[in-house]
């Protein structure tokens, strides 16, 4: 009976690293240009927007503010001008509440701007109905019938401050001339989080019945290319989060939630607006629809309706986040404090896939060096230091096995020749070999593997942590978000002419495939001819990929190459000396 070929592991590595490469390259070609395009447009449109502002200072004429929901000629100053606020100012964010229809839609983020310069203006974060890049929010009340009147986008409130900062509340106010009042206390802390307190005071003969609502609503236009990281609708609906991306809601409706509990808003890769309402059975609804040929997306909420006796009233609060997706102040809020409940989930806002179990802890050391170093590329370094010093002993047993490997290479060539064109002598001569030898093949492929998840784990923290845009290294690069702007075909900038983008090789990509050559000289050579010309050619075609790729990554792989080179060489003579020390012996 022939017995069934025992499986070769260098294919199963070979066909798990070329999985890595697929998925590594889609991310440079397809998903890193349109980040890249988007972040220009972005610069463009907020740079205007300054501009349009310095211009339009002067409040516009009261026509105009009547209809700036509706003039798409109008610029976001007019906008701004058509509404009475309440400014906000803080450590994290600048921008007003709009009086009328007590609307959040002017936020800016303090501590980030919208390219590496630090005078370049602030991201942009909501901006007023009308705007290309509509982002607003609105919380109020909806009644069971006709008979009471509610709050709208048009309800002029009054405030009784005029500046809203960390720490204090503003109150708006508003009467329905029906004997029914409507408060609105808004607080802000120290980081992205608004806290709305509404109350219905009800000073009518008669009961009413309201329903608290609340939505977000954006402007947006579909990007060319599919997004890698999730940006679009989300939340945990039922203890589990829910995502749908903008794509999906266009081409397949609506999407409703009957009895969701939890969180939900609208997230970028690194910007999120998301409403926590108090308590549960809330009808949540993702919707898009088209509005003056313009791309608009929702996310609201519905809650059960409250019944108010006459000369009761009621109270219901909703939170709103408007900021940066930092983990450690999403922690912050998913675990809670004294005054607030705990947001459960809060931190599944980043998007860390699959990879979450891995690739949150990741981040989080990764962020506790950065902050002990101050610079996030020394905290990469050190953080693959750490690595290699857990899978030390994992490691040491690879590179063992591949140095008897590589001093069986003469042998196996004899196989080869001897059984040439016997492919089932070839494998038990070579099994036989390996009991002899007590070699086994796949103690060198395990450790690899766990590596190459330990990358895409890293690779998926590093796309969404804030703390890499726009940090700088060392020397020329300036920012280990972006990919590594020194060109071999400029002579790394000291030639004075612009070359086509795909004319570029940078210098961090250049020394990265060094290392690769080096590494794949030093492990045994695929019995296979095509595997070994495959993998001599690995390092050129990574090369190309990794060109594209940011810096940070590239700088992350190409340390762990040099680490595990010299690794490798110390191992390798570690095994000559045992051997030296055997002969001497006998």
């Amino acid at each position: 009976m022939i017995k069934h070929d025992e499986p070769d592991y260098r294919r199963v590595f070979l066909a798990v690293f070329l999985a890595a490469i697929v998925l590594i390259a889609w991310q440079v070609r397809v998903e890193w240009p349109r980040r890249q395009a988007l972040a220009h447009l972005n610069v463009q449109t907020t740079e205007q927007h300054v501009a349009e502002q310095q211009r339009h200072a002067e409040e516009v004429p009261a026509k105009e503010a009547v209809e700036a929901e509706d003039n798409p000629a109008l610029s976001r100053a007019q906008r701004l001008a058509a509404s009475p606020r309440i400014a906000i100012d803080s450590d994290t964010l600048h921008g007003s509440i709009a009086l009328k229809g007590a609307r959040f839609d002017d936020l800016s983020l303090v501590k980030y701007r919208t390219d590496v310069d630090p005078q370049s203006p602030e991201v942009m974060l909501l901006t007023p109905n009308g705007d290309e890049q509509g982002y607003f929010v609105q919380a109020g009340w909806l009644a069971s019938d006709n008979s009471t009147k509610v709050p709208d986008q048009h309800t002029l409130w009054q405030a009784d401050k005029k500046e809203l900062h960390p720490g204090e509340t503003v109150t708006l106010r508003w009467q329905n001339g029906q004997g029914v009042t409507f408060v609105m206390a808004i607080s802000l802390d120290e980081n992205y989080m608004f806290d709305i307190a509404q109350r219905v005071e009800n000073h009518a003969d008669h009961d009413i019945t309201l329903l608290p609502y609340a939505y977000i609503n954006r402007t947006y236009e579909l990007p060319k290319q599919a997004a890698f990281l999730h940006e679009g609708p989300l939340g945990i609906m039922e203890g589990s989060l829910s995502e749908v991306t903008y794509k999906e809601l266009k081409e397949k409706g609506n999407k409703t939630y009957d009895n969701a509990s939890g969180w939900f808003g609208i997230t970028d890769k690194y910007w999120l607006s998301a409403l926590i309402p108090a308590g549960e059975h809330h009808k949540v609804t993702f919707s898009h629809y088209v509005k003056n040929d313009r791309d608009r997306y929702q996310v609201d909420y519905l809650n059960e309706p409250f019944t108010i006796a006459a000369g009761s009233s009621t109270d219901y609060d909703v939170r709103l986040f408007a900021g940066a997706k930092e983990l450690k102040v999403l922690d912050h809020y998913a675990a809670g404090t004294a005054a607030q409940p705990p947001i459960p989930l809060f931190d599944r806002a980043l998007d860390f896939g699959y990879f979450y179990f891995l690739a949150k802890p990741t981040v989080v050391v990764t962020n506790i060096l950065y902050h002990a170093t101050g610079n996030f590329g020394i905290a990469l370094l050190l953080f693959i230091i750490l690595v290699k010093i857990v899978m030390f002993p994992l490691a040491n047993k690879s590179y063992h096995s591949m140095t008897q490997m590589r001093k069986l290479q003469p042998e196996m060539l004899k196989l080869r020749e001897r059984y040439a064109g016997d492919q089932i002598g070839m494998h038990k001569a070579t099994r036989e070999l390996y009991k002899r030898e007590k070699i086994n093949p796949a103690a060198g492929c395990l450790p690899v593997l766990i590596q190459i998840v330990v990358f895409l784990a890293l690779f998926r923290g590093l796309n969404v942590t804030i703390e890499m845009r726009h940090a700088p290294f060392y020397g020329w690069i300036k920012d280990l978000s972006a990919p590594d702007p020194a060109n071999l075909f400029t002579a790394f900038g000291a030639l004075p002419w612009e070359t086509p983008s795909m004319l570029h090789l940078g210098l961090l990509p250049i020394l990265y495939c060094i290392t690769m050559i080096i590494q794949t000289k030093q492990q045994p050579k695929p019995a296979d001819p095509v595997q070994a010309k495959m993998m001599s050619w690995m390092p050129f075609f990574l090369l190309v990929f990794f060109d594209k790729m940011a810096s940070g990554f590239v700088l992350y792989w190409t340390w762990s190459n040099i680490l595990s080179i010299f690794q490798q060489r110390f191992i390798t003579r570690k095994d000559e000396n045992k051997k030296g020390q055997v002969l001497i012996a006998e």
